[in-house]
C-alpha cells in the first residue's frame, strides 16, 4: 500500500509541529505507522528533535523550503522508508508559500506511483501585523486545500486527509517572487546548539523557561519583534520545549515538566524575528553565555530568495 504524504503549511508559530504530534498519537492509537519530515532554512531544528523525542521517525530538509529543495524532500522520504510509514507528514517552513505548484503538483505528476498525496493543509492561528509577513500569510491561505485552526478536531482532520474526498493541489496561486523574496528577507533567522554542564544539576524546565524569559526581555529591550522563538532542552531525565509567538507573551510549554535534575543538557534555540541577524546573534550569544552554555553551533542570517526546483 502506498504511503500517504500529507503536507502541512501555515505561518511561523501557528502550531504545525504540535498538530502533527497530536495526529501521530491518533494514528498510533489505530495501529498506523507514521513518520515526519520537517523543514527549515538552517540547521539544528527544534521541531525535528521534538518529533524524535515523541518517538516519531523523523527527518528534515534544511537550507531552504520544500519547493527549493525538492530532491532533498524525496531523499528524506527514502531515508524514512525502512520504518515502513503508512502516513508521512511533511511540515513546510513557516514562511513558505506556493507549495501547491512547486511541491504537490510535482509529487502528483511524477511520484504518484510511489505515494498517495493528501490535500495541502494550512494551519492558521494569528494574522501577522507586519504587512510583508501578512503577504506571506495571505498566500498560504489562498492556496490551501484545507484551512484549519488550533481548535480543529484532530481525529476528524486526519480522517478527512485519508478519505481522499478533497483534491490535492487544486488551488494554484499567482506569486510575485520578487515580493516573496523581500517578505522572507524581512526576517532574521537564528539557529543555535549548545551544551550545559549544570553543577548543581538542573531540571530541563529550569533551563528552557528562564532562557526564553531572558531572550524575550533582551529582544524587547532592543526593539526587535519576536515572530517565533523556541528553546528545547534535553537531558537523560526528559525534555522541555518552550515557545513564544510574540514579545511579552506567556510561553507554550510541553514535555516532561516534572523531569528530575540532570548535569548534562543539550540545548537548541530557534529564533525568527524582525531584526538584523547580527543583533540576534549578539543577544542569543550573550544569553547562552550567561547560563554558562557551551555554544557548539550558531548561525544567524536572512533567508535567500526562493528559487523553486519545479514551477506550475
Amino acid at each position: 500500500m502506498k504511503p500517504v504524504v500529507a503536507l502541512v503549511g501555515g505561518f511561523l508559530g501557528a502550531g504545525k509541529t504540535t498538530l502533527i504530534l497530536k495526529a501521530a498519537r491518533v494514528l498510533h492509537g489505530r495501529g498506523v505507522r507514521i513518520a515526519a519530515v520537517l523543514n527549515d532554512q538552517g540547521d539544528d531544528l527544534v521541531d525535528t528533535a521534538a518529533a524524535r523525542r515523541a518517538g516519531i521517525p523523523a527527518d528534515d530538509v534544511r537550507g531552504g523550503c520544500f519547493c527549493c529543495r525538492f530532491p532533498d524532500l524525496l531523499d528524506a522520504f527514502e531515508r524514512l522508508s525502512p520504518y515502513g510509514p503508512e502516513v508521512i507528514f511533511a511540515e513546510a517552513v513557516g514562511s513558505c508559500t506556493d507549495l501547491a505548484a512547486t511541491t504537490l503538483r510535482p509529487l502528483l505528476r511524477d511520484h504518484g506511483a510511489a505515494f498517495r498525496i493528501a490535500p495541502l493543509t494550512v494551519l492558521v492561528h494569528e494574522i501577522p501585523a507586519d504587512p510583508e509577513l501578512r503577504f506571506l500569510f495571505d498566500l498560504q491561505v489562498a492556496e490551501a486545500d484545507l484551512v484549519i485552526d488550533r481548535a480543529v478536531d484532530v481525529a476528524g482532520w486526519v480522517d478527512g486527509l485519508l478519505a481522499g474526498g478533497v483534491q490535492a493541489g487544486a488551488r494554484i496561486i499567482a506569486v510575485d517572487y520578487a515580493r516573496y523574496a523581500r517578505a522572507e528577507a524581512a526576517l532574521g533567522w537564528l539557529n543555535a546548539r549548545a551544551e550545559i554542564q549544570a553543577d548543581p544539576p538542573l531540571a530541563p524546565a529550569m533551563i528552557a523557561g528562564p532562557l526564553l524569559d531572558a531572550l524575550d526581555r533582551a529582544l524587547t529591550a532592543a526593539g526587535i519583534a519576536i515572530v517565533h522563538l523556541k528553546a528545547l532542552d534535553q537531558c537523560d531525565s526528559g525534555y522541555v520545549k518552550a515557545a513564544l509567538t510574540g514579545n511579552g507573551r506567556e510561553p507554550d510549554v510541553e514535555g516532561a515538566l516534572d523531569a528530575s535534575p540532570a548535569g548534562a543538557h543539550d540545548l537548541l534555540v530557534n529564533l525568527r524575528a524582525l531584526g538584523p541577524p547580527a543583533a540576534l546573534r549578539e543577544i542569543v550569544e550573550r544569553a547562552l553565555t550567561d547560563i554558562h552554555a557551551g555554544i557548539r553551533a550558531l548561525e544567524a542570517f536572512r533567508p535567500s530568495a526562493p528559487k523553486p526546483y519545479h514551477s506550475a
